[in-house]
């Protein structure tokens, strides 16, 4: 779990499509599920065009910082099913995918993982649907 809680705000279209994968989700991914949930219990669903434009969402693309190593990658955060179809994906169900959901650019996130604590820093959204006046699907 993370070391602190943030103001999540998620769009009515992805907190659906998100609620629909945690009922349907496999025992597989059940403790990858249950931090899902967890994250959507405290969010502010809203309508796409309400969404900060410097929040990360489902689909947008972000450059983090690995604070302890000093490396910097670029990943693009999709549903299960679209893993191998977006360059760069990284599943919402991945540790860091569920992580990175709601944060803001310039963010510290603490995540607690089976190896310790992660800490990344979110440098900047290269793309967010709802910045770009696209409804993610």
């Amino acid at each position: 779990m993370k070391q602190k809680t943030r103001y999540l705000f998620i769009t009515e279209h992805d907190a659906e499509q998100l609620e629909h994968l945690i009922k349907i989700g496999s025992t597989l991914d059940a403790a990858h599920l249950e931090n899902l949930e967890e994250e959507l219990s405290y969010a502010n669903i809203v309508s796409p065009k309400k969404i900060p434009p410097d929040i990360i969402t489902m689909n947008s693309t972000v450059q983090i910082k690995d604070m302890d190593s000093g490396e910097e990658k670029t990943y693009t955060i999709v549903f299960p099913n679209r893993v191998g179809m977006v360059e760069n994906a990284i599943s919402i169900l991945a540790p860091i995918g569920t992580a990175l959901l709601g944060y803001k650019e310039g963010d510290l996130i603490e995540w607690e993982v089976p190896a310790g604590t992660r800490r990344y820093k979110v440098l900047k959204i290269l793309y967010q649907p709802e910045r770009d006046g696209e409804v993610s699907s």
